[in-house]
């Protein structure tokens, strides 16, 4: 290839394929080679360097925008825009961001489903494009090398990096005070975040917030005390009493006690914000896991409960940390009663929910169907779903904890309608093949990354053709989306 890394070159924006990988063709030697730069918008001029250049792909880093698009004719809300990593599109009107993600979805599926024209239904739009997302997980770090604490988001590109945010336009005004109010705390006390190399105590902070009853549950997840507490000066000096009697007398030494009475400051400090929304539960969450992921191995509630209720049409869900449940609620409403509209009438059918989160679709369906059964590998979920069901009066529910591969064939029952909703990464290929063995008429899959859902209905279609096909653009501002495919079997 003629084109060498770290050269810089400059092009327009030709076209924008998902995830937000911007497609710029320049010339070279008088051949025409396409460059891949992500974080772009169709019609913008960009300069860009090349990050790799080998096995016929190309792919740029953007360096600055020279020129913006046509299509760019809002201005930027968030004073964060193009630093931060969470949006994409602020600059682009609402229908703007539609048509964009509809044509994305459409180019992509239709390398798969050569019917996508004819099954292709368009998008449809959220109720709300800001302040929108029911729960937001912010980190720890610092905005440069040995610079002081940041709590955020990460910056563009980084992984590392995080820009301290105290403004965010995703969420609730409410967030950005608890954000504030728990940066300037834990920085005030000096202790350190969780570092690359696996020291060090701050890791994340994750808040969810009702959208119906504004209630709030506030998560702060570090690293276990103990071992923050075995790593001190202090209790290097006294290691031998670890074997000894004074070792657990010791530990309630007043240095550790001044970290829980920061956690206690930091308690009361949120009570006192002048919040719109009720502070429903705050939390302590150790999580020693390597992964920077969000994870619980030892849960302490510091005020309140553990959970909160929120509703969508018209049920009632109660939800916990970890629960998934969809971020935009109100966007949500639009999903499922386009589900509702693809599944039709199930009377007297039996229903599977594979990926059932909290129950949230099988519990919808219960109410028209004979018996709903759903499957879902977090407990929480699952035992959440439960007691969601109890509190909707719906006895025709049956939730199972478990993988899907494995689970499916435990079940008695064979179902006579599927709803897949699994997560970004999509559906095991072992755990489709088996999916397909069930022969059900028709199923509906519902999928927030195209990519993935391109790549299951590669395999789905050997059995089932693709019926209809719906997006929604359930995350405004950003490069995501939700599709729902209705297939019905050959």
């Amino acid at each position: 290839m003629s084109i060498k890394r770290g050269e810089v070159y400059q092009g327009i924006v030709e076209r924008v394929d998902f995830p937000n990988k911007g497609k710029v063709f320049i010339e070279k030697n008088g051949i025409r080679i396409g460059v891949t730069v992500k974080n772009t918008i169709p019609g913008q001029m960009v300069e860009f360097r090349i990050k790799k250049a080998k096995k016929g792909q190309c792919i740029g880093q953007l360096l600055q925008v020279l020129k913006s698009s046509s299509l760019e004719t809002e201005k930027k809300v968030c004073r964060y825009f193009g630093i931060c990593g969470g949006c994409s599109y602020q600059t682009l009107p609402y229908q703007e961001q539609l048509k964009l993600k509809e044509e994305q979805v459409k180019r992509l599926l239709m390398q798969v489903c050569p019917k996508i024209e004819e099954t292709f239904e368009g998008i449809l739009a959220s109720p709300v494009v800001w302040e929108y997302r029911n729960k937001m997980e912010f980190s720890f770090g610092d905005e440069y090398k040995d610079g002081p604490l940041a709590l955020g988001l990460h910056k563009r590109g980084s992984i590392y990096d995080i820009l301290n945010i105290d403004d965010c336009k995703l969420v609730h005004s409410d967030y950005n005070q608890v954000l504030s109010c728990t940066q300037k705390h834990f920085l005030e006390r000096n202790i350190p975040y969780y570092h690359k190399d696996h020291k060090g105590v701050l890791r994340h902070l994750l808040i969810r917030r009702a959208a119906y009853t504004g209630e709030l549950l506030i998560s702060l997840i570090t690293s276990g005390q103990d071992k923050e507490y075995e790593k001190s000066e202090e209790y290097k000096e006294k290691e031998s009493y670890k074997e000894s009697n004074e070792y657990e007398v010791y530990k309630e030494s007043k240095k550790y006690e001044k970290y829980e009475i920061g956690l206690k400051e930091w308690k009361e400090k949120l009570l006192k914000l002048p919040l719109q929304g009720k502070i429903a539960g705050i939390l302590h969450i150790v999580n020693d896991s390597v992964a920077d992921a969000v994870k619980c191995d030892k849960k302490n509630v510091l005020y309140g409960h553990d959970y909160f209720y929120d509703q969508i049409l018209g049920l009632k869900f109660k939800i916990s940390t970890f629960s998934f449940f969809q971020t935009n609620t109100k966007g949500a409403e639009v999903l499922y009663e386009l589900v509702r509209e693809f599944i039709g009438d199930v009377k007297e059918q039996v229903v599977f929910d594979l990926y059932s989160g909290t129950g949230t679709i099988a519990q919808l369906m219960a109410c028209v169907a004979k018996k709903v059964i759903g499957v879902e590998l977090v407990e929480e979920a699952v035992q959440a779903a439960k007691e969601n069901a109890k509190e909707n009066h719906l006895d025709n529910c049956e939730f199972i904890a478990g993988d899907v591969l494995n689970v499916m064939d435990t079940i008695q029952e064979k179902p006579d309608f599927i709803i897949l909703d699994p997560p970004r990464d999509g559906i095991h290929p072992k755990a489709l093949k088996k999916i397909c063995e069930y022969k059900v008429k028709k199923m509906v899959y519902i999928s927030c990354k195209p990519t993935s859902l391109a790549r299951d209905l590669e395999k789905l279609q050997e059995n089932y053709c693709v019926e209809r096909v719906c997006c929604i653009g359930q995350f405004p501002q950003t490069e995501h989306v939700e599709t729902v495919v209705l297939m019905s079997r050959v």
